[in-house]
């Protein structure tokens, strides 16, 4: 009880207005464009999203960074590629939690060990408050596994925006 109250009050106390402050606008072009050159290079799509804090209703419902990642998976309809194999990144900031979101043409050939060793380099990052470098480097290193397994340009053309989505 005392972790959900603590939780509840951090994520109250953390308005969308921080978002501009951790992610400035040179920092979403930055991100962006990392996104952009990564595309170039396979057939993969990335998205970011990032959310200052739960409301109050998932948070009662005591809804999982991963649970409100996979809604905004589907809500962005990153699901939505010609070859299955969209990418979320998905950072929580009051919790200074991310996840990675795969579909399933990804999802079969990467396993979740390496997906949560993108994310606790990234919450590494965030632990300093460096966001927009942990958000970079996830990018790239997401990016290295769709060059893998999904090498060469994007033959569909730009399926899902690069610039990241702020979530409110």
């Amino acid at each position: 009880m005392v972790r959900f109250l603590a939780r509840l009050v951090k994520h109250l106390c953390y308005p969308p207005w921080r978002l501009r402050r951790v992610l400035p606008e040179r920092a979403l072009q930055a991100i962006a464009q990392a996104i952009a050159q990564s595309e170039r290079e396979h057939t993969g799509e990335i998205r970011v999203a990032v959310e200052a804090a739960l409301d109050w209703r998932r948070l009662l419902r005591r809804q999982s960074v991963r649970e409100r990642a996979l809604e905004v998976f589907e809500k962005l309809r990153v699901w939505d590629t010609e070859d299955n194999n969209g990418v979320l990144i998905y950072l929580l900031l009051a919790d200074r939690q991310v996840e990675i979101v795969a579909d399933r043409g990804l999802a079969r050939r990467v396993g979740p060990d390496e997906w949560q060793r993108i994310c606790q380099a990234m919450e590494a990052a965030f632990r300093q408050g460096r966001f927009a470098e942990g958000l970079l480097a996830g990018v790239a290193a997401v990016g290295e596994k769709l060059k893998r397994h999904f090498p060469g340009p994007d033959r569909a053309g730009n399926e899902l925006p690069d610039r990241p989505c702020l979530l409110s």
